[in-house]
């Protein structure tokens, strides 16, 4: 095996495997919340990993963005400019929720009694007003060392603009206290708006310590058992950077897990020329959705970490996912008002759905799925986990059908109608709140639950097109082995864009691509192949807030290419609001730029398999309750997956079950064996 991708989810963990002849091999463990490296080791056992062969180990987690949510990081302090130590609590003046009488913001990371304050002062244009007060900075970090602290988070006044001060804060922790673990602001991102900097730099702080103890733990593991490879870890961006990377910007990780999944369906957009995509993936816990459009994903400049009105901002480049508490491991309960409800708490992986039999006794979307007979019993993870069916019917009959008065049937449809509900409202979230018609687009389904669902929510929002990639159980994992070594780097510089300040410009681009050069080879060494830099200016209207990143030319920014530039900020804002304003003055608030190079990776060059024709034979009949028809089964085939072959076609209603997924399709749905062999649904009127 040359190259192995690990992905930690709520629930599983799953493991991809590639090895020189592009061939798969995959494995599945369950998640171990008490040590998360045990369920990566777990899982390179079942793969019969040998590691001293492997040259590429790549990793995504969901560690970072739960050590937040669940508020389980270092005490963590914050050092402020003097007379701005507020602003991290005061935040925006604009509320998110305008007519919720009960909005509150989130509680900040940092207590007021740990950010602190020196006395220095660097104006927006980076000069130095105040210089920093060493003494009171040394008495201040001595206090800190005492105060139970584990780690600091440092974001002065216009340190993106001259980061001197913070610098020599730096050099004092090193002398004086080098165990803390100190982040300094201008290192994770040198861009103005100071709340959302200062939050992103609490959130690396904060979960510093937590991330590095991991990483040092999986890699000593790793090497314990002879890889000598290169360590990898995904990005929030779509990328991946290196261990020693991830150590010092563990923000960057925050949805790294899920990512992984997106840049997945890209590369499968180009295999199977569809080139709109959503991205539906379904795990134990939440469900993903996020838009490929051209094969490129879609990247947000920040997110909110707990969501938009209650969430912690992060400033820097994340794929646009939006997520919900609906997993196959989301608990059904009912509220005191007597309404079903589907999540967001999970059952996750221990004590796990009643199904699993490990002392789980509240009805999850799954054990409706098994009551419905939607998911076969004894083939759950290929045979080495057999599903309790009647621990799944006793947890719906006490905690939802009897207090509701229902059937067992109907309590169990009840469920998995909430959950699909739910879904669909999150495919909405990124297709038609965005402007986008979920009708011109294919739906990917992945995870281990994901294509047990994906047709219901397409016949929900009439998309006519549903895929289900090869391993679609370990999707996110898989993804990773299509990714690409990469860096965003930024640099706030705020002028009129005119033939005049083309120059000054021109200096930026040139040194943050001397910048996005050495980060590079400080992740992979001296690349084999020339990476791909792009540069972007950051324009807008004067008298606006937000910009529009307007690519450079190859040539680069000179006055002989300014019109050029001007004119294409122009014809995107077009694209984007329907206007423009051509005689309008527009401003540069910076420069934005991405350095990538694809890994070398034999993922995706196996052979295709010998092709077939009509339709194959089913293993079994079994009685399932299908999406919109009321509780009463149907007998539907069940076909294995592994024997299926491109040119296979199966009319619905039917179950295409294998090791870590099921698809289920419905009367009037087609299913289609690609060359790849993914299954292509092509999904009937809604019934």
């Amino acid at each position: 095996m040359k190259q192995i991708a690990a992905d930690i989810g709520g629930t599983f963990t799953d493991l991809t495997a590639v090895d020189e002849h592009g061939v798969f091999s995959t494995a599945k463990t369950l998640t171990t919340p008490h040590d998360h490296a045990e369920g990566v080791l777990d899982g390179l056992d079942k793969l019969g990993a040998h590691l001293p062969d492997t040259e590429l180990f790549l990793h995504g987690s969901t560690i970072a963005i739960n050590t937040v949510l669940q508020r389980a990081g270092a005490a963590t302090a914050l050092i402020t400019t003097e007379g701005f130590r507020d602003v991290y609590e005061i935040g925006r003046g604009n509320r998110s929720e305008p007519y919720n009488l009960f909005f509150g913001k989130p509680d900040p990371l940092v207590p007021r009694r740990l950010r602190r304050e020196v006395r220095e002062r660097v104006l927006v244009d980076g000069s130095v007003r105040t210089p920093l007060d060493t003494g009171g900075a040394r008495q201040l970090i001595e206090e800190l060392k005492e105060s139970g602290v584990r780690s600091v988070a440092v974001c002065l006044l216009h340190a993106y603009a001259n980061p001197e001060h913070e610098l020599e804060l730096g050099r004092l922790f090193a002398e004086l206290w080098p165990e803390a673990y100190v982040t300094l602001s201008h290192r994770i991102m040198r861009e103005y708006r100071e709340y959302e900097r200062t939050s992103t730099t609490v959130l690396n702080a904060y979960v510093g310590p937590v991330v590095s103890r991991y990483l040092d733990s999986l890699t000593q593991r790793l090497a314990d058992r002879g890889f000598r490879g290169r360590l990898l870890i995904m990005q929030s961006n779509g990328g991946i950077m290196s261990v020693e990377t991830a150590r010092r910007s563990p923000v960057r990780m925050m949805e790294s897990g899920p990512v992984a999944g997106v840049i997945g369906a890209s590369a499968l957009a180009a295999g199977l020329d569809l080139p709109r995509l959503i991205s539906f993936d379904m795990g134990g816990t939440t469900a993903k959705t996020s838009l490929v459009k051209d094969g490129e994903v879609d990247i947000n400049p920040g997110y909110f970490i707990g969501g938009y009105a209650t969430g912690h901002p992060m400033a820097l480049p994340v794929v646009n996912i939006v997520e919900v508490g609906s997993g196959g491991g989301s608990i059904a309960w009912v509220d005191p008002a007597g309404a079903l409800k589907v999540g967001p708490v999970s059952a996750g992986a221990a004590p796990g759905p009643a199904c699993y039999g490990r002392g789980g006794d509240r009805p999850t979307v799954t054990d409706a799925n098994l009551v419905l007979g939607r998911l076969g019993a004894s083939r759950f993870l290929g045979g080495e986990m057999p599903l309790d069916r009647a621990a799944a019917e006793e947890a719906i009959r006490t905690h939802v059908a009897e207090p509701l008065g229902l059937d067992l049937m109907a309590a169990a449809l009840g469920i998995v109608t909430i959950a699909d509900a739910q879904m669909s409202l999150a495919v909405r979230a990124v297709s038609v709140e965005k402007g986008e018609d979920p009708r011109t687009f294919a739906l990917v389904a992945t995870g281990g639950a994901g294509p047990l669902h994906a047709v219901s929510i397409a016949r929900e929002l009439t998309i006519g097109t549903v895929v289900v990639p090869v391993l679609p159980g370990q999707f996110s994992a898989k993804g990773m082995l299509y990714s690409e070594v990469r860096h965003d780097l930024t640099r706030t510089s705020l002028a009129k864009f005119e033939t005049s300040t083309v120059e000054q410009y021109a200096i930026i681009i040139k040194a943050l691509g001397a910048e996005a050069w050495a980060r590079l080879r400080g992740d992979v060494g001296e690349p084999a192949h020339p990476p791909v830099l792009q540069h972007f200016l950051e324009l807008r209207y004067q008298g606006q807030e937000f910009t529009i990143p307007v690519p450079v030319p190859d040539e680069g920014l000179s006055i002989a290419n300014h019109a050029e530039v001007r004119a294409l900020f122009d014809e995107l804002h077009d694209r984007l609001y329907g206007h423009h304003a051509s005689d309008e003055t527009v401003e540069a608030v910076g420069v934005r730029t991405v350095i990538t190079l694809p890994l070398e990776t034999s993922a995706g060059t196996a052979t295709e398999t010998e092709a077939a024709a009509g339709e194959p034979e089913p293993v079994e009949h079994r009685p399932v309750v299908l999406h919109g028809g009321g509780p009463e089964p149907v007998s539907c085939p069940v076909y294995e997956r592994e024997t299926l072959r491109p040119g296979h076609r199966i009319t619905g209603p039917a179950v295409v079950q294998e090791a870590t997924s099921s698809v289920v399709f419905h009367p009037g749905d087609t299913l289609t064996v690609a060359p790849d062999l993914s299954l292509v649904v092509s999904v009937g009127s809604p019934a």
